[in-house]
C-alpha cells in the first residue's frame, strides 16, 4: 500500500510539475527562512552556556541612585568578594577581576592583548582547563602570567612548552608564564586572552581597597540550594555598613541572564536581547505558516483537476480515511523534498548569512537533535500543509463528480481568500516594521551627539610617552593629512570615572549627582569638535590650566543661573576654576535624550589615549599610511593599533542593527513566499476561466481589460490584508519605540508607501498570467464548443 502511495503522490508531481515545484520551492524557502532564525536563535541562547556552573556562577551588580535616577553597575569596591564570602552563608567562593588591554612583547614582537588581573579561585569558578601548568601552581609568585592557547600561539609559535618563559608587559613588568589555559569559547561573555594576580592591579592602584571606589567586576557561585531571595536581602545594605552614606545597592545577576536579558531601568530587569529572539522565533514559525499555505491555497484551488480521481477511488472501495492519508503523505512527501531542497539554500548561503550576523553558525547535521528538528519540521509543515486539502478532497461524493458537476468552490474558495489575506497581513506588518527600524537606527545613528565623530582616528597613548605628545603632534600636522590632535580619556563614550563627590557654591547638600570627568590635553576640544558655548579652550601650555576646567552645559545647569565662567568646583580639598563651557555631548547612554554632566581637566600626563583628526579630503588609506610612518617612528616601542571612532559609535547600535539586517531579509522572503503562491492561483484561476477569456475577446474585449479583471480579486485581497496590518503593525512598532527616549514618530507615509508597494507587487505577480491569458488565441480555448 506504501509502495502504490509513493507511486501515485510522484506521478502526480511530474504530471503537475510548475504546481509542484512551486510548492516545493515555496516550502522551501520558508524552510530556508525559519532554519537560519533557528540556528540564530540557538547561537544566541548558547552563550556562557558550557560553563558546568553556569547555574550557580553570580556576577554582583549594583544599584547606585543620583539624582533620584537609580543606574545599574557591573563595578564593585575591590573589598566586597572577600568580605560577602566570608560573611553570607551560601556564597561558596568570590573572586574579583578587573580588565585591562596591555601590551605584551617579546624581543622584536609586540601585540596589544586582552585580559585581566583576578584571584586564584577565578580558574576554579569558570572551570578553567589547565593545557600546561596547573591551578595550584599559576598564581604562586605574583609576577606570573597565565596565557590562552591562541595567545600563546601568537607569541611562541606553539601552545606547548612555554611555562618558563618571560613575557614583558607595557615595556616595564616582566611576568613569567606559568601556564596555558584553553581558549575561550567565543559565545562567552567574558573574553580575555591572558590572566594575572589581582596583587599586581593592587600594586598601581591603591584605591582599590576604598569601599567608595567601585573599580572592579566581582563574581561568586553558590550552593545549588542556595536562597537567592535571602542573599540579596543580606546584600542589600552590605556596602551601606562599611561607607557611611554609600547609595550602592549590591545584588545576584545570574550567568545564565548576562547575554540575554542585560538591560536594566531603574535598577530593575527590563529585557535586552531576549526580545529580539522571541520576536524572531514567532517569526520563523509565522513564515512557515506562510510557506504552508501555498499549499493549502493551490491543493483546494486544483480540486476539480482531483475531482474524478478521488471519484474512482472511492467507487472501487476505498475509504475516506485512506484518501486522506494519501493527500496527507504527499504533503509530507513535498515538505521532505522541501526540507532537502531548504538544506541545499542554507549550506549555499551560510557564509552570507554568518557575515550578516557576524556569528560562526553551522547547520550542525552531525548532531542529532538537529535532524530531530528537521524530521519534525518537515512532519508538521506536511500535516498543516496537508490537512485542510486531504479533508476537503477526500469529501467529494463519487456521484456528483463522475456525472460531471463541478467541485463547489463556495467555502474552498472562502478560506482560500482568508489565507491570501493572512499571507499578505504578516507581510504587510513586516514590511511596514522594517521601515520604521531602519528609521530608527538612522535616526539614532545621524543624531547630533555634540561631536564630529567622523574622520576621527583613536589609539592607545602610553604615559611614558604623554610628555613627548607636543613633538609627536607636530610630526603628525607636517603630514599634510592631520587636521588636529589631542590627548583624552578612553572612556570619552562611556559612563566611568565618575564621581558624586563635588560641590560647589550653592549646591545643594542634600544633592547627589554623578558627574563624569575627562582628562585632556590642548587642543583635545578642537580635535573631537566639541563646541564653547561660553568662555575659552585650555591655553596651549598645559601647566597654566592646571587648575582650571572646562564643563559641559549639563553640568553649567547644575551650578545655578548666571554666568558660569569664574566660578569654582571643589573636589575633597582641590578647588579648580570654570573657564569655559562646551555644549553637552551624548555618551553612555545612547538612546537617551540628556547627557551627563562632565567636566574636562587639563592633565595630558593622566590621559591614555590619543585622538587624530584626519582633513576630510584625504583618503583614509592615505592617511593611515602616513600617520603610522609618524607613530612608529616617534612611538618604536608601541605599535600603532587604531580604530576609527564612530565604529566605537556604532558598535553601541549592534543589536538595532542586526535586527534591521534581519528584519529586511526576512520581509522580502516573506513577501516572496506571498508572490509565489499568487503566481499559482493566479495561473489557476486564469486556467479555470480560459473559456470565459476567449468568449470576451470575441466579443471585443481588449487584453488591458481582461488582465485588469483578473487582477482586481487579488488586488482587493492585499487591500483588505493591508486594513488588518496597518493597525496591527503602528500598535507593534509604537511599543517597540517606547524603550528608546530619542525616537522617531510614525509617520503615515509609511503605510500608504507600503500598500502601494504592495499592490504593485501584487499586480506585478498576477499580470504576468493575466497577461498571457489575455493574449492567447481564443479560437484555440473555444475549438470544442
Amino acid at each position: 500500500m506504501f509502495k502504490n502511495f509513493l507511486r501515485i503522490t510522484l506521478r502526480h508531481l511530474w504530471k503537475n510539475k510548475s504546481y509542484s515545484f512551486l510548492n516545493i520551492f515555496g516550502l522551501a524557502i520558508g524552510i530556508t527562512c525559519a532554519g537560519f532564525i533557528f540556528l540564530w536563535i540557538e547561537g544566541e541562547m548558547s552563550v556562557d552556556q558550557s560553563y558546568p556552573q553556569k547555574d550557580q556562577l553570580y556576577r554582583i551588580m549594583t544599584n547606585q541612585t543620583y539624582d533620584g535616577k537609580t543606574r545599574a553597575f557591573n563595578s564593585t569596591p575591590g573589598k566586597l568578594a572577600q568580605a560577602i564570602k566570608e560573611e553570607i552563608p551560601g556564597i561558596t567562593a568570590s573572586c574579583r577581576m578587573s580588565g585591562h588591554k596591555a601590551l605584551f612583547s617579546q624581543g622584536d614582537k609586540s601585540i596589544f592583548e586582552w585580559g585581566g588581573y583576578t584571584d586564584t579561585s577565578f580558574f576554579r569558578m569558570f572551570d578553567i582547563q589547565f593545557t600546561e601548568g596547573n591551578v595550584n601552581d599559576a598564581f604562586r609568585q605574583v609576577n606570573s602570567v597565565v596565557l590562552t592557547e591562541e595567545m600563546a600561539q601568537r607569541f611562541f609559535g606553539t601552545a606547548s612548552n612555554v611555562r618558563g618563559k618571560i613575557l614583558k608587559v607595557d615595556n616595564k613588568t616582566s611576568l613569567l608564564v606559568t601556564g596555558v589555559i584553553k581558549d575561550v569559547p567565543k559565545n562567552a561573555t567574558l573574553q580575555f586572552s591572558w590572566l594575572s594576580p589581582f596583587e599586581i592591579f593592587m600594586q598601581t592602584h591603591d584605591w582599590w581597597q576604598y569601599w567608595g571606589s567601585y573599580s572592579v567586576s566581582t563574581y561568586v557561585t553558590l550552593q545549588p540550594s542556595a536562597d537567592t531571595a535571602r542573599i540579596n536581602r543580606q546584600l542589600y545594605g552590605f556596602i551601606e555598613k562599611r561607607q557611611e552614606g554609600a547609595t550602592a545597592r549590591p545584588f545576584l545577576f545570574s550567568m545564565n541572564d548576562w547575554h540575554l536579558r542585560g538591560e536594566f531601568e531603574d535598577g530593575k530587569q527590563v529585557g535586552g536581547r531576549i526580545v529580539y529572539v522571541r520576536m524572531f522565533g514567532v517569526i520563523a514559525w509565522i513564515i512557515l505558516l506562510i510557506a504552508c499555505i501555498n499549499f493549502m491555497n493551490l491543493a483546494t484551488a486544483r480540486s476539480e483537476k482531483r475531482a474524478r480521481e478521488v471519484g474512482v477511488r472511492k467507487v472501487m472501495g476505498v475509504a475516506r480515511e485512506m484518501l486522506t492519508l494519501q493527500f496527507i503523505g504527499e504533503a509530507i512527501t513535498m515538505a521532505v523534498l522541501a526540507v532537502v531542497l531548504g538544506l541545499l539554500i542554507m549550506w549555499t548561503l551560510l557564509p552570507l548569512f554568518n557575515t550578516l550576523v557576524e556569528s560562526p553558525l553551522s547547520l550542525g547535521l552531525n548532531q542529532p537533535r538537529h535532524i530531530l528538528y528537521l524530521v519534525g519540521i518537515a512532519l508538521l509543515c506536511g500535516l498543516v500543509a496537508g490537512s485542510y486539502p486531504s479533508l476537503y478532497l477526500s469529501s467529494f461524493n463519487p456521484v456528483a463528480v463522475l456525472k460531471g458537476f463541478k467541485a463547489k468552490q463556495g467555502s474552498a474558495a472562502w478560506i482560500r481568500k482568508g489565507l491570501v489575506v493572512f499571507q499578505f497581513t504578516t507581510s504587510i506588518v513586516l514590511i511596514v516594521s522594517t521601515i520604521i527600524i531602519y528609521q530608527q537606527i538612522q535616526h539614532m545613528r545621524q543624531r547630533d551627539l555634540g561631536y564630529d565623530q567622523s574622520h576621527l582616528i583613536q589609539t592607545d597613548m602610553p604615559p611614558e610617552v604623554a610628555p613627548h605628545f607636543a613633538g609627536i603632534k607636530q610630526d603628525l600636522l607636517n603630514t599634510g593629512v592631520v587636521e588636529e590632535a589631542g590627548l583624552g580619556s578612553g572612556a570619552m563614550l562611556y559612563i566611568s570615572n565618575n564621581s558624586s563627590n563635588y560641590s560647589w557654591q550653592g549646591k545643594d547638600e542634600n544633592q547627589d549627582i554623578l558627574i563624569s570627568r575627562r582628562e585632556v590635553s590642548p587642543g583635545f576640544m578642537a580635535t573631537w569638535g566639541l563646541h564653547l558655548s561660553a568662555g575659552r579652550d585650555f591655553y596651549t601650555n598645559s601647566v597654566a590650566d592646571s587648575n582650571n576646567v572646562i564643563i559641559t552645559e549639563a553640568m553649567a545647569k547644575l551650578m545655578g543661573n548666571g554666568n558660569p565662567i569664574g566660578k569654582t568646583i571643589r573636589n575633597g580639598d582641590d578647588t579648580y576654576y570654570v573657564t569655559g563651557v562646551v555644549k553637552d555631548y551624548v555618551y553612555g547612554d545612547m538612546y537617551g535624550k540628556r547627557s551627563d554632566p562632565v567636566i574636562f581637566y587639563c592633565r595630558p600626563a593622566d590621559a591614555d589615549q590619543l585622538f587624530i583628526r584626519i582633513k576630510p579630503q584625504v583618503r583614509p588609506e592615505v592617511a593611515m599610511e602616513k600617520i603610522t610612518a609618524v607613530m612608529k617612528a616617534d612611538n618604536p616601542a608601541y605599535p600603532f593599533v587604531s580604530s576609527f571612532v564612530d565604529e566605537q559609535v556604532n558598535a553601541f547600535y549592534t543589536s538595532e542593527i542586526l535586527i534591521g539586517k534581519l528584519s529586511r531579509v526576512f520581509a522580502v522572503l516573506a513577501i516572496i513566499i506571498s508572490c509565489l503562491g499568487l503566481f499559482g492561483l493566479a495561473a489557476y484561476t486564469a486556467e479555470r476561466r480560459v473559456k470565459e477569456i476567449g468568449i470576451r475577446k470575441v466579443l471585443g474585449a481588449s487584453a488591458a481589460g481582461i488582465t485588469g479583471l483578473l487582477s482586481k480579486d487579488f488586488l482587493q485581497l492585499v487591500g483588505v490584508a493591508a486594513l488588518i496590518a496597518f493597525p496591527l503593525a503602528w500598535w507593534g512598532m509604537h511599543s517597540w519605540l517606547q524603550q528608546y527616549a530619542y525616537r522617531i514618530n510614525i509617520s503615515g507615509w509609511v503605510f500608504v508607501a507600503t500598500a502601494f508597494l504592495c499592490l504593485f507587487i501584487t499586480l506585478l505577480t498576477v499580470s504576468f498570467q493575466a497577461i498571457k491569458a489575455a493574449m492567447a488565441n481564443p479560437i484555440k480555448s473555444l475549438r470544442t464548443e
